[in-house]
């Protein structure tokens, strides 16, 4: 200690010291301060004659240095680095602690060096919060650029089910995690994945789809997993990249997941898991960064159940389990959905249609079975089938038409009525209906089916206007 001293009373060893930026303090081997430089007594923000003497224990109580290098050296009887904070100060130090040994082993000194990093943490704070900010605004307009480009009604919705969805997707999008996208048939469960696609950082990398019951079970596997040079007969001699290798760096979506055969199932499990697959006659693997999505209009829990399905392939893909709710639970959205699709076949089919508006009822009591690409598929139908540019309820498919006269029901009339008034109240409602459409009595019985002396006569009985 004798010869420590010694140094620390040399003027030029002070002077030295006192010229660094960083803090510098030296201690006693038991933690009691004999000296500090200049930037150190700053970075504490009290005088060295306050400091000079008493022991880090006693600071570290008081807010000085906190927590104190010099004591947890003397603890350790070890070098140790730690990040101290500033009393009073929004301050941060880089603290290290070098421990000076005698012959014996006991530490004899310790010096304390002290570096101000507070404008490294702020702008590295900062770094992150612009980061951060950037991904965002990048988010926002990948939405809208995707936006733009894809159709837009399925994107805007009134119905508090879809409007739910589309909450879900904005979660989701941005995330690498695997989508399992369930529903039934005809809900528009390609265009959710495309979506997810494109609001995602993947969004201008590959969308590479499969149905994965459209294909043969015998050429699922060298579809999805490729095939080297003479993988087997009627093989491109060259071999052939899989749709899991087309999709590296972007987006793989499997529709019809459950109908992936049993003996592949494994094979998808092992690249879900280690990003990694072997094509179809190679005893390499290759790799491949791609998102899954995959879709099923099947109950996967119940096809596990049959053995049909392997349950851990179904908890690796249910991550992110996603509902898409059926036409028949928003029918708050089946009127935009029906104009969009009418304008859409009106202009590929260069007509001018329109719906009458009993169409339009029944179209908005209708349950949709097929759902979205029923109606679709129907609007189009009927754009290019109706003989006028009004499609009316005669256009309809039967079964539609069948519908509409048989939505007259019981619970339809007054309690106590007779049949013969349930009758007459039927025939009035019918005869009213298409007396409005047809305009004519001689085109109203002749789509009715009776003679226009009867339908005159019904006309008259009801009070219904007759023909000028």
């Amino acid at each position: 200690m004798g010869k420590v001293r010694e140094i620390l009373e040399h003027p030029y060893f002070k002077k030295i010291l006192n010229a660094l930026s960083d803090g510098v303090l030296i201690s006693d081997g038991e933690g009691r301060v004999l000296w500090l430089n200049t930037a150190c007594a700053n970075f504490s923000n009290k005088p060295k004659s306050f400091l000079i003497g008493k022991s880090v224990y006693l600071l570290e109580e008081m807010g000085v240095f906190k927590p104190s290098v010099t004591k947890m050296v003397i603890e350790k009887q070890a070098l140790v680095s730690t990040v101290q904070t500033s009393k009073g100060k929004d301050l941060r130090f880089i603290v290290t602690g070098y421990p000076i040994k005698d012959e014996e082993g006991k530490i004899d000194c310790i010096i304390a060096q002290t570096k101000d990093i507070t404008e490294i943490v702020h702008t590295t704070t900062e770094l992150e919060e612009t980061q951060l900010l950037l991904k965002r605004y990048s988010q926002e307009i990948m939405r809208i650029n995707y936006e733009k480009q894809a159709d837009s009604y399925y994107f805007t919705s009134q119905s508090p089910a879809y409007l739910s969805l589309l909450q879900t997707i904005d979660k989701i999008a941005p995330a690498e995690s695997t989508v399992l996208l369930s529903g039934e048939t005809g809900v528009g469960k390609n265009v959710i994945a495309q979506q997810i696609h494109g609001l995602s950082e993947r969004g201008n990398e590959p969308f590479v789809e499969i149905n994965c019951g459209a294909i043969p079970e015998s050429l699922i596997e060298s579809e999805l997993f490729g095939y080297v040079k003479g993988a087997f007969t009627g093989a491109n001699k060259g071999g052939k990249a899989g749709l899991i290798k087309m999709a590296d760096g972007g987006t793989l979506f499997l529709d019809e997941i459950g109908e992936l055969p049993i003996h592949l199932q494994a094979k998808l499990l092992q690249f879900l898991q280690q990003r990694k697959f072997l094509p179809v006659g190679s005893t390499e693997y290759q790799t491949a960064d791609v998102r899954v999505l995959a879709a099923t209009n099947l109950d996967l829990m119940e096809e596990v159940k049959k053995g049909n399905f392997r349950s851990d392939l179904f908890y690796r893909l249910n991550v992110l389990p996603v509902r898409i709710p059926s036409l028949k639970e928003r029918k708050e959205d089946i009127i935009g959905l029906v104009q969009y699709n009418l304008e859409k076949y009106n202009k590929k089919h260069k007509r001018n249609c329109r719906l009458s508006a009993d169409v339009m009822d029944i179209f908005q009591h209708c349950d949709w079975p097929g759902n979205i690409r029923e109606l679709e598929n129907l609007i189009e139908r009927l754009v290019i089938i109706a003989p006028e540019h009004e499609i009316q309820v005669k256009d309809l498919p039967a079964h539609m038409r069948e519908k509409e006269v048989n939505a007259f029901d019981l619970s339809s009339f007054n309690r106590g009525d007779s049949l013969n008034e349930v009758l007459e109240s039927v025939e009035k409602s019918i005869i009213s209906k298409a007396y409005a459409q047809f305009k004519t009595t001689r085109k109203t019985a002749e789509e009715l089916g009776v003679s226009q002396s009867l339908l005159m006569r019904r006309l008259k009985k009801y009070n219904l206007t007759n023909e000028s």
